[in-house]
């Protein structure tokens, strides 16, 4: 370190420059003559009869001035002690020093720092309190986000756009589950009456005609709920980029910036759909294969399931991979191929934690979920004819209109409180991972106006 006012620390080393070992000013000359007395002449020892300094000296850092210099204590007297003070060398911050300047207790002259409030800091000598928090102007600050920081942006989200939120989980709930009370009421029952598959009277004919209405009946519930979170994943995707912004955000102005990227949204969750079955069938393929071409039943199924095992394990990797895919198609406005590159990079590294977080978030939304539809199935089965056989599923899957009418509310309720919460924790991984990656904050504080961010000293970095 250097002598430099501001930078030597209390205690250091003496530097080259011939300054004695805590002393309170800069090195000089002691016979340098001063600006207002006469050059000292040449008389006896200083430490002889007559000299002019004192035999006991103080200790190094209270060096007092020499003897008939104005306003100095004399030879025999007691320099004063310095004055107490939370700064360092006893002395507080920015009180004046030997030289008549601000000093850190032992360094006379030296710089004795910004003063309070400089900068957002705290005066030198007052303690540490670590850099300023970082800028947020909505749902989540302007910096690296943690695990808890993801699921509460999720929530705020929703609680601060509620209406708009809730009228899009709802209006999806809504569909999906409309959809599947009636396939439900007027074709599975219908099918697992007519020709119950475990039955031994029913004809080929009629088992075919009850696989093909369920078939159809799946496919187009299938589509439409498809459809539905599609719409829904863009227009929450949409609100969720506003609400970090801390920007209003109506339903129709998130339709009117979602409608052009629904094509491709819809064509890039149907190929990530197929890639996951592809990866599935491929598994399963060579015990099929065994089975039906040797005939040996218990090396084709266990071959079978070892493929299918581990095809799920292959396909939850690419899920996870390509699960930032949607917000950076939305987003970032590319197509679908580059919206999976990108998500592929901004996952390298980081799998494991953004596989950690979704699996807690769907956790979280499951249990809502669940806690919020048993009681209403629970109640359903009490008032349907069969009583408790609908809710355990005991009669041979039939199932009154009465419990699917109670049930599917519950269900309704569940799916527009939790939907929004995995789509806001999806979107803010995307936003959380480009800040840590590509410094997407500053970005995002100039599109929010926020002043200076990014200029101060970074703020800790969550390791979660």
């Amino acid at each position: 370190m250097t002598d430099t006012p501001g930078w030597a620390s209390p205690g250091s080393a003496p530097s080259s420059e011939g300054r004695e070992p805590g002393a309170s000013g800069p090195a000089e000359p002691a016979d340098r003559p001063g600006p207002a007395e006469p050059a000292p002449q040449p008389g006896p020892d200083p430490q002889g009869p007559g000299g002019k300094w004192s035999k006991e000296q103080p200790p190094p850092g209270q060096w007092s001035a020499p003897t008939g210099a104005p306003g100095t204590p004399g030879p025999h007297q007691t320099p004063p002690p310095p004055p107490p003070g939370p700064g360092w060398g006893g002395q507080p911050p920015g009180a004046p020093g030997p030289g008549g300047y601000g000093g850190y207790g032992g360094h006379g002259g030296g710089y004795a720092g910004p003063p309070a409030g400089y900068g957002g800091y705290p005066a030198w000598g007052g303690g540490w309190g670590g850099p300023p928090p970082a800028a947020k102007p909505g749902v989540i600050p302007l910096r690296p986000l943690g695990v808890g920081e993801i699921l509460d942006g999720a929530v705020s989200t929703m609680r601060t756009y509620w209406r708009s939120v809730l009228a899009i989980s709802l209006a999806v709930a809504l569909v999906t589950e409309t959809g599947l009370v009636l396939l439900q009421g007027f074709v599975l029952n219908d099918a697992l009456t007519n020709a119950s598959l475990d039955s031994e009277t029913a004809t080929p004919g009629e088992v075919l005609r009850s696989l093909r209405d369920t078939m159809v009946g799946t496919g187009l519930l299938t589509v439409v709920s498809a459809a539905a979170t599609i719409v829904a994943t863009a227009l929450l995707t949409t609100i969720t980029s506003r609400a970090v912004l801390g920007k209003p955000v109506s339903t129709g102005e998130a339709w009117r910036e979602a409608r052009p990227r629904l094509l491709k949204l819809c064509g890039l969750l149907i190929l990530l759909g197929l890639i996951v079955f592809g990866v599935l069938a491929a598994g399963a393929l060579p015990g099929f294969l065994v089975l039906i071409g040797t005939g040996s039943d218990a090396a084709g199924a266990a071959l079978m399931a070892l493929g299918i095992l581990g095809a799920v394990v292959v396909a939850i990797w690419l899920s996870i991979r390509y699960s930032l895919a949607a917000p950076a198609l939305m987003l970032e406005r590319q197509g679908i191929r580059k919206s999976m590159g990108r998500s592929a990079r901004l996952m390298r590294g980081a799998w494991w934690r953004v596989f950690g977080i979704q699996l807690l978030a769907g956790l979280i939304a499951n249990i809502v979920s669940a806690i919020v539809t048993i009681p209403f199935a629970v109640i359903g089965a009490a008032a349907s004819g069969d009583g408790m056989a609908d809710f355990l599923a005991t009669n041979g899957g039939h199932v009154g209109w009465a419990f699917l009418i109670i049930r599917s509310i519950g269900s309704v309720i569940g799916t527009t409180l939790t939907l929004p919460i995995s789509a806001g924790v999806t979107t803010l991984l995307y936003i959380d991972q480009r800040i840590r990656r590509e410094a997407l904050d500053l970005e995002l504080a100039r599109a929010a106006g926020v002043q200076g961010h990014g200029t101060g000293a970074p703020g800790p970095v969550p390791g979660s």
